[in-house]
């Protein structure tokens, strides 16, 4: 490498941890609140509860429904082999950046015709997914441009603060559902 190039220091874990977790909390602050509301309200009355999203956005999907099952949920992931059949009644929560990955935009479509009702988290407002939901929470990334892909490449930003938010929500549910730590620790797993 000549001299005059300077190779690129190294930038340190810290300011990738920073950078997130700053993002993730304005995303969070610019919820619309009647939307998280919505969501909140239709948690709080499911029965049953259907979890979708595709790769990571999954990932985020599956910690939820593990903590669904701790406040005492009867909750289930699409695509696992124990998933129950969709039903009129039953509410399917779908996790999708970009609202239009075609395995989460085709459960929302047979969830919407069982007449389910069906909720997404979304950083596209304007996606098949969001067109399909009754619910949706808008997860609103900044665009491409206005991000540091370097320390947030991907989807790295959505996926974070919707697995944080979603922690957020638990802990609401925990107060309108009246639950306790202890309560949700009685359905933790005994077996790991």
């Amino acid at each position: 490498m000549p001299k005059s190039q300077k190779a690129a220091e190294p930038r340190p874990l810290s300011s990738a941890v920073d950078y997130v977790l700053d993002e993730a909390r304005d995303i969070i602050r610019q919820t619309d609140p009647d939307a998280v509301e919505a969501l909140l309200k239709e948690l709080a009355d499911a029965k049953r509860v259907f979890l979708y999203g595709a790769g990571r956005s999954g990932l985020v999907a599956r910690a939820f429904a593990i903590r669904l099952m701790h406040l005492g949920y009867q909750t289930y992931v699409i695509g696992e082999t124990i998933s129950a059949p969709v039903q009129p009644k039953d509410l399917m929560l779908l996790i999708s950046g970009s609202g239009e990955t075609y395995p989460v935009s085709m459960s929302a479509e047979i969830a919407h015709n069982i007449g389910a009702t069906v909720a997404c988290l979304t950083a596209n407002r304007r996606s098949k997914v969001a067109s399909l939901s009754d619910v949706v929470v808008e997860i609103k990334v900044p665009a491409d441009a206005d991000r540091k892909m370097s320390v947030a490449p991907l989807g790295t930003l959505f996926e974070t603060t919707t697995w944080v938010f979603l922690d957020g929500v638990v802990a609401e549910l925990m107060q309108r559902r009246h639950q306790s730590e202890e309560m949700m620790r009685q359905r933790h797993a005994t077996m790991e």
